[in-house]
This record gives C-alpha cells, sequence and structure tokens, in this order.
C-alpha cells in the first residue's frame, strides 16, 4: 500500500491525508478473500468502516479504510482507481461532483444521515441573534440549498417561491427580516475553526467535521437540522461497481442491525443511521 503525502490543497481547502489502494483484488493471504479500499472521512464514516471491517472479514471481504479530511481527494481516488468506493458524502454533493467533474459514479447505497447544526459561541438560541448579525456557512454550493433551507426551517429567512431548496443559492433569499449577513466564503472543514475563534455571530456545520472537532451536535448547537433530512451520506462507487459481490456485502452489513445500533450508541442521534 502505498502512501499519498498530506499537504495544502488551496485557501478553501484544509490539510487533506489520503492514501492509495488496490482496486477489489484477493489478499496475498488468502486467495479466497476479497480486498475492498474504500476512502472515508474520519468521523463518523471511518469509525463505523471499523465496527464494520471484522463482520466483513467473516464474509471474505479484506476491508481496508483511507481516511480522509477534505471533500475533494475521495472522489478524484474513486475515479483514478485508487479506492474502490468511499463513503464521506451526501447525495446531492454528489450530483454536483458529477455535474461538475464529470465523474461515473453511482450510489451504492445509503448509509447515514448526519444533522447540520449552527452554532454560536456569543449566543444561546437563534432568537438571540441580533439585527445584522452575520452567519458563516460552507463555500460549497452544494450544502448551500441545505443549508438556506435550515435556516428557513428556523424562521430566519424566507427562499423565494418556487425555487428549489435543494439548488438554492443566497440570492435566492425573499425575506431577512434580522438583516442577516450570510457568509459563504469558508471551506466546510474550516467552519469548526472559525467557530472556536468566534468568528461571525454563528456559524453552520456539517456534523462529521463538528464531530471531529469533539462536538456533540445534539447538545452543543443552537439549532440542529431535523433527523429527516434528504441529505443521506452514500457509499460511491465506478458505475458498474455497485453489483460487485464486495460492494454489495459492505451494505448489507453497513445496514445490519449491528452497525445500526453502533452508530445510535455512539451518536445518540448527532448521526442517524438508514436502514435501505
Amino acid at each position: 500500500m502505498k502512501k499519498l503525502v498530506a499537504g495544502i490543497l488551496t485557501a478553501s481547502l484544509a490539510l487533506s491525508l489520503a492514501a492509495c489502494g488496490g482496486g477489489d483484488k484477493s489478499s496475498s493471504g488468502d486467495s479466497k478473500e476479497t480486498k475492498l479500499v474504500v476512502g472515508a472521512s474520519n468521523v463518523p464514516h471511518a469509525e463505523i468502516l471499523e465496527k464494520a471491517k471484522p463482520i466483513l472479514e467473516k464474509e471474505g471481504v479484506d476491508l481496508e479504510i483511507e481516511k480522509y479530511q477534505d471533500y475533494v481527494l475521495p472522489n478524484k481516488d474513486l475515479d483514478s482507481g485508487e479506492i474502490d468506493a468511499n463513503y464521506f458524502q451526501h447525495k446531492p454533493y454528489l450530483e454536483q461532483q458529477i455535474k461538475d467533474n464529470g465523474y461515473d459514479f453511482v450510489d451504492a447505497g445509503d448509509i447515514h444521515i448526519e444533522p447540520i447544526g449552527i452554532y454560536s459561541k456569543k449566543y444561546k438560541s437563534l432568537d438571540k441573534l441580533p439585527d445584522g448579525a452575520t452567519i458563516l456557512i460552507s463555500n460549497s454550493v452544494s450544502d448551500q440549498g441545505r443549508i438556506l433551507t435550515l435556516l428557513e426551517a428556523k424562521g430566519l429567512i424566507t427562499l423565494k417561491s418556487g425555487v428549489d431548496k435543494a439548488s438554492a443559492e443566497i440570492k435566492d433569499i425573499d425575506k431577512n427580516p434580522k438583516h442577516l449577513k450570510i457568509d459563504a466564503k469558508t471551506a466546510p472543514e474550516m467552519l469548526v475553526q472559525m467557530y472556536e475563534n468566534e468568528e461571525g455571530d454563528a456559524v453552520v456545520i456539517n456534523s462529521n467535521f463538528a464531530i471531529d472537532a469533539g462536538l456533540t451536535p445534539t447538545k452543543d448547537a443552537i439549532a440542529l437540522e431535523d433527523s429527516n433530512s434528504p441529505y443521506v451520506n452514500i457509499v460511491a462507487v465506478k458505475k458498474g461497481n455497485e453489483n460487485k459481490e464486495a460492494i454489495k456485502k459492505l451494505v448489507d452489513v453497513l445496514h445490519s442491525k449491528e452497525i445500526q445500533d453502533f452508530i445510535n450508541k455512539e451518536w445518540k442521534g448527532s448521526v442517524v443511521p438508514v436502514s435501505k
């Protein structure tokens, strides 16, 4: 197994770490065991995969987990064949990546939802936000519709009639009674640091980054997305590979009661399992 060297991507990307995999091959130690290399975010994805690893081993699958700290390399490495699958992104992000980069990827299985939250070190509730407050949000276009929908659901803004909320942008805001300043300049992986530095008045953070930084979304967020969010995190593979036996076994194990119970116990609502 080769190791990739971590490096600074751009001003919009944090330090990212990845590694190369072997591509659905039999391991040298056991000709009957299939090697499966899956790229994942540290939390919760890699932790869930670690729990699934011994179960898959009994199924004849040698799971190798490659950890990433950004949202770009996992799809690049999947496209190049460095890894067999990735598990870090939700459906709208995958769709946007396919549109932007021409990836021939498919969703091999829906696994869990990570409700996004609004965090603030300055205010304990949304109704305490002052007129003209600054809210920092992700610069990822695929996140913004979700975030704006959350802000609308919490009564902070209203989106224009007829707008597709999944793809809504800041320009689609119709009413903003508190004259909120919505700042979308920050890469999603840097939002926790902005929160810790008390930048802005509130920060909207994806739960995987929040959890990785030691935050508990259900306790630390001043507002949290409903658990029935359509932004389900998935296992992504190249088109056609969703029918491979090792991929099917991976998805089946991630849907198993043992893994779902683990998710519920470990994250207590901050990560919500999907059973199909």
